[in-house]
Protein backbone atom coordinates (compact mmCIF):
# COMPACT_ATOMS: atom_id res chain seq x y z
CA UNK A 1 0.00 0.00 0.00
CA UNK A 2 1.25 3.55 -1.11
CA UNK A 3 0.73 5.50 2.15
CA UNK A 4 2.43 2.47 4.04
CA UNK A 5 5.46 2.84 1.70
CA UNK A 6 5.63 6.54 1.74
CA UNK A 7 5.62 6.71 5.69
CA UNK A 8 8.01 4.10 6.00
CA UNK A 9 10.43 5.35 3.16
CA UNK A 10 10.08 9.04 5.15
CA UNK A 11 10.38 7.25 8.75
CA UNK A 12 13.40 5.82 7.44
CA UNK A 13 15.04 8.97 6.38
CA UNK A 14 14.19 10.68 9.58
CA UNK A 15 12.26 13.11 7.93
CA UNK A 16 10.52 16.14 9.75
CA UNK A 17 7.11 16.72 8.21
CA UNK A 18 3.86 16.72 9.11
CA UNK A 19 0.52 15.11 7.70
CA UNK A 20 -2.26 18.04 6.51
CA UNK A 21 -5.37 18.11 4.20
CA UNK A 22 -7.64 15.27 3.93
CA UNK A 23 -5.96 12.70 4.79
CA UNK A 24 -4.71 14.38 8.39
CA UNK A 25 -8.72 14.68 8.93
CA UNK A 26 -9.30 11.32 7.80
CA UNK A 27 -6.88 10.11 11.09
CA UNK A 28 -8.22 12.64 12.92
CA UNK A 29 -11.48 10.47 12.81
CA UNK A 30 -13.53 12.32 9.48
CA UNK A 31 -14.64 10.24 7.06
CA UNK A 32 -14.36 11.74 3.88
CA UNK A 33 -12.20 10.61 0.27
CA UNK A 34 -8.81 11.87 -0.22
CA UNK A 35 -7.15 11.10 -3.08
CA UNK A 36 -3.33 12.57 -2.64
CA UNK A 37 -1.17 12.81 0.51
CA UNK A 38 -0.66 16.73 1.54
CA UNK A 39 2.59 17.22 3.48
CA UNK A 40 4.42 20.28 5.27
CA UNK A 41 8.00 20.13 5.23
CA UNK A 42 10.82 21.71 7.74
CA UNK A 43 12.53 22.99 4.89
CA UNK A 44 15.70 23.14 6.17
CA UNK A 45 18.87 21.68 3.62
CA UNK A 46 18.82 18.99 5.82
CA UNK A 47 15.54 18.03 6.06
CA UNK A 48 14.94 18.76 2.42
CA UNK A 49 18.32 16.31 1.17
CA UNK A 50 16.12 13.31 3.50
CA UNK A 51 13.00 14.32 2.21
CA UNK A 52 14.51 13.95 -1.76
CA UNK A 53 15.62 10.25 -0.62
CA UNK A 54 13.04 9.48 0.18
CA UNK A 55 11.51 10.22 -2.67
CA UNK A 56 13.95 8.78 -4.89
CA UNK A 57 13.04 5.50 -3.02
CA UNK A 58 9.49 5.96 -4.29
CA UNK A 59 10.29 7.37 -7.65
CA UNK A 60 8.37 9.96 -7.13
CA UNK A 61 8.96 12.81 -9.62
CA UNK A 62 7.34 16.24 -9.94
CA UNK A 63 3.96 16.99 -11.69
CA UNK A 64 4.89 20.28 -13.35
CA UNK A 65 8.38 21.07 -15.37
CA UNK A 66 10.35 22.08 -11.99
CA UNK A 67 13.04 20.25 -10.46
CA UNK A 68 12.79 18.54 -6.89
CA UNK A 69 16.09 19.86 -6.22
CA UNK A 70 14.75 23.27 -6.55
CA UNK A 71 12.28 22.33 -3.49
CA UNK A 72 13.50 24.86 -0.47
CA UNK A 73 15.17 26.65 -2.51
CA UNK A 74 13.34 30.52 -1.91
CA UNK A 75 13.88 32.18 -5.09
CA UNK A 76 12.77 29.01 -6.57
CA UNK A 77 10.02 28.56 -4.74
CA UNK A 78 8.76 32.44 -4.85
CA UNK A 79 8.85 31.97 -8.71
CA UNK A 80 6.91 28.93 -8.65
CA UNK A 81 3.90 30.45 -6.52
CA UNK A 82 4.58 33.92 -8.31
CA UNK A 83 4.91 32.30 -11.60
CA UNK A 84 3.07 28.75 -12.07
CA UNK A 85 0.36 29.76 -9.30
CA UNK A 86 1.88 26.95 -7.49
CA UNK A 87 0.35 25.90 -3.87
CA UNK A 88 2.21 22.49 -3.54
CA UNK A 89 4.66 20.60 -5.33
CA UNK A 90 3.06 17.73 -6.65
CA UNK A 91 4.76 14.42 -6.72
CA UNK A 92 3.89 11.41 -8.44
CA UNK A 93 5.11 7.88 -8.46
CA UNK A 94 4.95 5.56 -11.65
CA UNK A 95 2.50 3.87 -10.43
CA UNK A 96 -0.61 5.29 -11.97
CA UNK A 97 -3.27 4.39 -9.36
CA UNK A 98 -0.66 6.02 -6.56
CA UNK A 99 -1.80 8.69 -4.83
CA UNK A 100 0.21 12.60 -5.74
CA UNK A 101 2.23 13.31 -3.13
CA UNK A 102 1.52 17.25 -2.36
CA UNK A 103 4.60 19.52 -0.50
CA UNK A 104 2.79 22.40 0.51
CA UNK A 105 5.83 25.36 -0.73
CA UNK A 106 4.53 27.93 1.58
CA UNK A 107 1.99 26.93 3.70
CA UNK A 108 -0.37 29.05 6.20
CA UNK A 109 1.33 28.10 9.20
CA UNK A 110 4.85 27.92 10.79
CA UNK A 111 6.54 24.48 10.57
CA UNK A 112 8.48 24.32 14.10
CA UNK A 113 5.39 25.89 16.03
CA UNK A 114 2.96 23.03 14.50
CA UNK A 115 5.49 20.57 14.29
CA UNK A 116 5.48 21.25 18.49
CA UNK A 117 1.35 20.56 18.05
CA UNK A 118 1.84 17.57 16.31
CA UNK A 119 -0.15 14.24 17.07
CA UNK A 120 1.47 11.17 16.73
CA UNK A 121 -0.56 8.18 15.55
CA UNK A 122 0.08 4.99 14.93
CA UNK A 123 -0.35 3.28 10.93
CA UNK A 124 0.72 -0.36 11.10
CA UNK A 125 4.28 -0.66 12.88
CA UNK A 126 4.56 3.16 11.50
CA UNK A 127 4.51 6.19 13.93
CA UNK A 128 3.16 9.20 11.24
CA UNK A 129 3.37 12.62 12.20
CA UNK A 130 -0.16 14.71 11.80
CA UNK A 131 -0.85 17.86 12.15
CA UNK A 132 -3.10 18.98 15.34
CA UNK A 133 -6.85 19.88 14.66
CA UNK A 134 -6.38 23.54 15.10
CA UNK A 135 -3.56 23.48 12.59
CA UNK A 136 -5.48 22.16 10.15
CA UNK A 137 -8.24 24.38 10.63
CA UNK A 138 -6.00 27.13 10.46
CA UNK A 139 -4.93 25.49 7.11
CA UNK A 140 -7.88 24.84 5.60
CA UNK A 141 -9.62 28.30 6.25
CA UNK A 142 -10.39 31.10 3.62
CA UNK A 143 -9.29 28.65 1.43
CA UNK A 144 -13.34 29.15 -0.22
CA UNK A 145 -13.34 25.66 -0.78
CA UNK A 146 -16.86 23.51 0.13
CA UNK A 147 -14.55 20.60 1.09
CA UNK A 148 -12.25 22.69 3.51
CA UNK A 149 -15.50 24.29 5.16
CA UNK A 150 -16.88 20.87 5.88
CA UNK A 151 -13.61 19.43 6.71
CA UNK A 152 -13.38 22.58 9.43
CA UNK A 153 -17.09 22.10 10.60
CA UNK A 154 -16.65 18.15 11.25
CA UNK A 155 -12.80 18.89 12.80
CA UNK A 156 -14.27 21.18 15.44
CA UNK A 157 -17.04 18.17 16.19
CA UNK A 158 -14.09 16.34 16.98
CA UNK A 159 -12.47 19.29 18.74
CA UNK A 160 -15.49 19.79 21.12
CA UNK A 161 -15.81 15.93 22.37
Amino acid sequence: MFYVELFAALQREKVRYLVVGGLAVNLHGVQRLTMDVDLVLALDQTNIGRFRRAAERLSLEPVQPVSIKDLGDPAKTASWISEKGMLALALRSPEKTAPTVDVLVKPAIGFEDAYARRVEMSVGELTVAVASIDDIIALKTGTGRLKDRADIEALGKIRER
